[in-house]
């Protein structure tokens, strides 16, 4: 087994994010979708800045216009398209049946990194997949089934999900190239930028500018906004998660990296039941039995 750079980055993203989403369960109380997406990555770009601006202002690193052009658009699509796409879909089919939907992820990165990276998985990444997605399936899936949501619900709920993911698939895959060539805080930086502009342009466009903004007052039916969680969330769940999570994509396979973010829904089953005390259910078990089979798999590579 060889273990490199890249999976050790992509299972620290899972991590990271699956803590950060635990967080959001609980900040989800207190902000709406829009505002807290927006938030997070507000306050991720202001420690992002800083960092970038001591690492390369003096020597910037060299990009056309072309591949500033594509990181831009890489962010807007996963960061502002993706997400609110995913929180609509969120809000109509629920958590449970969003993490069921979010197993189209590696399938969509697996089948964009064939046809336009030339990427390959050998016959034990190909079990470790089918490994993952498997566990990962068994811990999304809510215990009731799909009962409980009209059919024309569920198809809008799915459709937009789906959109979500293969928004974020497409995002990555196109920055790919770059983030091989180019130094990794710098491409996220540009990523951010992207996703923040088309975030103020959505909300713009919805009229919801001023949601952007956390209110100084609990709002109607929530509870107060508890700022360390909101800063432990975007710091750990977002902006360690993303950085992680493009370290990744640049450092190994971009099919190998996707199938190994999924065991992040394997993390916050773990987690959840960790710091929230949500019970540990057989079916999680085997699951996430399944999901480590199949990292096990992902990290062992032909040479």
């Amino acid at each position: 087994m060889r273990i490199g750079l890249g999976e050790i980055l992509s299972i620290g993203s899972a991590a990271c994010w699956a803590s950060g989403v635990v967080m959001y369960r609980r900040l989800g109380e207190s902000l709406p979708p829009l505002t807290l997406n927006f938030f997070k990555n507000v306050l991720v770009m202001c420690l992002l800045l800083p960092v970038v601006a001591w690492l390369y202002a003096a020597h910037p690193p060299q990009m056309g216009g072309v591949q500033v052009g594509v990181a831009l658009l890489s962010g807007l699509l996963g960061l502002a398209v993706a997400d609110t796409l995913y929180f609509a879909a969120l809000n109509v089919v629920g958590a449970g049946r969003m993490g069921t939907i979010g197993n189209f992820y590696s399938p969509f990165v697996l089948t964009l990194s064939f046809a336009f990276l030339g990427e390959r998985l050998n016959l034990m990444q190909g079990l470790g997949f089918l490994l993952v997605s498997s566990g990962v399936l068994l811990v999304a899936r809510p215990a009731s089934g799909w009962r409980g949501v009209d059919a024309s619900a569920q198809l809008r709920g799915a459709l937009l999900g789906i959109g979500s993911v293969a928004l974020m698939a497409v995002g990555i895959v196109m920055v790919k190239p770059i983030l091989e060539r180019q130094p990794l805080l710098w491409v996220t930086g540009l990523r951010m930028l992207g996703g923040l502009g088309g975030m103020l342009a959505i909300a713009a466009a919805r009229g919801q500018l001023a949601q952007l903004l956390p209110p100084r007052e609990a709002l109607p039916g929530r509870t107060r906004l508890h700022w360390p969680t909101l800063v432990f969330a975007a710091v750990v769940g977002q902006g360690f998660s993303m950085v992680l999570w493009l370290g990744g994509y640049k450092y190994t396979k971009a099919s190998v990296a996707s199938v190994l973010n999924e065991t992040s829904s394997v993390f916050i089953l773990l987690f959840a039941a960790w710091w929230l005390r949500e019970p540990l259910t057989r079916r999680g078990g085997i699951g996430v039995s399944l999901t480590l089979g199949g990292v096990v798999c992902m990290l062992t590579q032909a040479g």
